[in-house]
């Protein structure tokens, strides 16, 4: 089914490498006009002409910044039919490790940011009659870690089940303002993307740690980015048009497990 998202725009952060990376070009392979943002202005820009998007370079914790942004993809495109808060980061440690100004730079990044999306976008995203579209689709990035909880990671599992529990109130919100935006988080289990890859390099033992990483998950492998970037298409697509308020569980197991 080519053009699955054709002519719809699309707002993407964190697009500049791994998950980000797959979902924009998995959504422009299907028709889709994407607009990616990343931090990191040099790669989000080559990562950008590599797939022949438009590229923003934005921090998503500067509230400021995302009304830009917004604006921006108006002036340009005149619309908006998909938001995907993709960017987070992880911030690892047990409640005794982190610190306070980790903890809340932990919240900022990965829960903070995709208020000021929704925010931000929703104004926009809702008059999507004017351009005929059928509705708009959020699409809010959690995580596994927000289902299983490690001792390791007391702000980043609490930070993701955050965003969970966010995606079903914003959901709720365009429900009851029958303002035609669906809102749905994913949560990914452990992806093989770089970030990953650099950590498992970073290991007295990387064969060993590559290995436990796979077998975490009771599927016995960890995942690729396809198998999440497939997932970005179906939301932002008129296919996923009875779906919001849903956490889409994508983890091999993990969480069940």
């Amino acid at each position: 089914m080519a053009g699955r998202v054709a002519g719809k725009v699309v707002l993407l952060t964190g697009g500049a490498m791994g998950l980000g990376e797959a979902a924009a070009r998995a959504l422009i392979a299907e028709g889709a006009r994407v607009i990616i943002t990343d931090i990191n202005a040099q790669v989000g820009a080559a990562s950008a002409a590599a797939l022949g998007c438009d590229f923003l370079h934005q921090d998503v914790t500067d509230w400021p910044r995302w009304q830009e942004v917004i604006g921006a993809v108006e002036a340009r495109h005149g619309r908006l039919d998909v938001l995907v808060n993709n960017a987070a980061i992880t911030v690892y440690g047990s409640v005794m490790d982190i610190t306070p100004e980790d903890f809340r730079r932990c919240y900022t990044v990965d829960v903070d940011s995709i208020f000021m999306g929704c925010k931000a976008a929703i104004p926009l995203m809702a008059r999507h009659k004017e351009w005929g579209s059928a509705g708009g689709s959020i699409i809010n990035f959690s995580s596994a870690a927000g289902n299983k909880p490690s001792p390791d990671l007391a702000a980043y599992n609490s930070a993701k089940a955050a965003v969970a529990m966010l995606t079903k109130s914003i959901a709720l919100y365009c429900a009851r303002e029958k303002n035609g935006i669906r809102v749905n988080c994913i949560q990914p289990g452990t992806i093989l993307t770089p970030n990953v890859e650099s950590v498992i390099a970073g290991t007295p033992d990387p064969q060993a740690t590559r290995a436990a990483f796979s077998i975490a998950q009771p599927i016995g492998r960890m995942g690729e980015v396809e198998d999440i970037a497939h997932l970005v298409v179906y939301l932002a697509s008129d296919e996923s048009k009875f779906a919001t308020g849903a956490p889409f569980i994508v983890d091999g197991g993990l969480s069940i497990a």
